[in-house]
């Protein structure tokens, strides 16, 4: 016989949360990102070709503002589609067409389309950036589709900046991505992304040779998509994690491998956290170190907590997420921890 679910009663507190947020989504309307690892990978292509579909379904879709980058298969999917004049403006000598915010709203569709969510906008605009117009958008009770790069996720600046070579000015808060009612990854593989680049088809002539000898380094693209797909991944895990904790499911779903180490300041610490590695690498799966504190671990000798710091310190350089707990029993928690992680090894 398949063993029965573990039944345990929901948590009120997050019960109650999960009601009041339930509440005020419903007075919101509804974001989705088109996520990618850089540009060109089609990510307003793909929302061109969702905002269609919802008008063919018969929903009220107003472009609010695309950036064609000079792409004529992106500027074809706009026939037909109602397009919002742009705001135009002059800076510095420089003509500007800015999306028109207080217009998005005077016409109040049920769903707008606003391009690169990490752009900054004029000065003197309401907002200094278009985030937060889209959340304007989103609080007036409009539907927004927009899209962003990973190099623009706040969090992941610094590492952007250290494998491209490249800092990156506008960036989208994690709040705004992680509130995202739904994100898309539009995926596409280093090899045919360089191959549109060198066709003019993601910028125009004179800006691709930079591009390919920058930004645009195979090694780079690389590694922004390894990022796109992690932060995909992570954002997956969260919501069965709130599944799971919303409906009091304690049973381990198998719904992909997740190796959990569990470290303590014996020097073989080292070499556990150095195999679950390997283990996760060999199963494609995430994994994660973690150390349980005791009221009999917490007098410690000064060696033997930094051995502990310095072991988690080596799982999070070898790409683990780690986590420091405190309880009265290692293995209850640690059991805890990995039914709430939804652990498989």
């Amino acid at each position: 016989m398949p063993s029965q679910p573990d039944e345990r009663r929901a948590d009120p507190d997050a019960l109650l949360a999960r009601i009041r947020g339930d509440e005020a989504r419903a007075r919101r309307g509804r974001l989705k990102i088109f996520f990618g690892a850089a540009p060109g990978v089609g990510k307003s292509y793909a929302m061109l070709e969702a905002a269609r579909a919802q008008r063919a379904a018969g929903v009220d879709v107003v472009v609010g503002y695309v950036e064609l980058h000079g792409r004529p298969e992106t500027e074809a999917l706009l026939q037909g589609l109602e397009i919002l004049p742009p705001q135009k403006l002059e800076y510095r000598g420089i003509a500007l067409a800015e999306f028109d915010l207080d217009a998005a709203l005077r016409r109040a569709p049920k769903l707008i389309v606003v391009d690169e969510l990490a752009h900054s906008n004029h000065l003197g605009a309401r907002h200094p950036k278009r985030w937060m117009d889209v959340e304007e958008l989103l609080g007036a009770g409009i539907d927004v589709y927009t899209t962003v790069n990973v190099q623009h996720i706040e969090s992941l600046n610094d590492v952007i900046a250290q494998i491209t070579g490249v800092e990156v000015k506008e960036t989208v808060p994690d709040r705004v991505f992680d509130a995202a009612d739904d994100v898309e990854l539009v995926d596409l593989p280093p090899a045919e992304l360089l191959q549109r680049l060198r066709e003019g088809k993601v910028y125009v002539e004179e800006k691709v040779r930079h591009a390919l000898n920058s930004f645009f380094r195979k090694g780079n693209l690389i590694a922004l998509r390894q990022l796109a797909l992690r932060a995909t991944a992570d954002r997956v895990d969260t919501s069965m994690r709130e599944y799971r904790s919303a409906h009091a499911i304690a049973d381990t779903w198998p719904a992909g491998e997740r190796v959990l180490v569990c470290v303590g300041p014996d020097p073989l610490s080292e070499r556990l956290v150095r195999s679950a590695r390997r283990l996760a690498f060999a199963l494609h799966a995430q994994w994660l170190a973690v150390y349980v504190e005791t009221p009999s671990l917490t007098r410690l000798p000064k060696a033997a907590r930094d051995r502990v710091l310095q072991t988690l310190k080596l799982a999070e350089s070898l790409g683990a997420e780690t986590a420091n707990l405190s309880a009265e029993s290692v293995a209850h928690e640690v059991l805890a921890f990995a039914r709430q992680r939804n652990v498989s090894k």
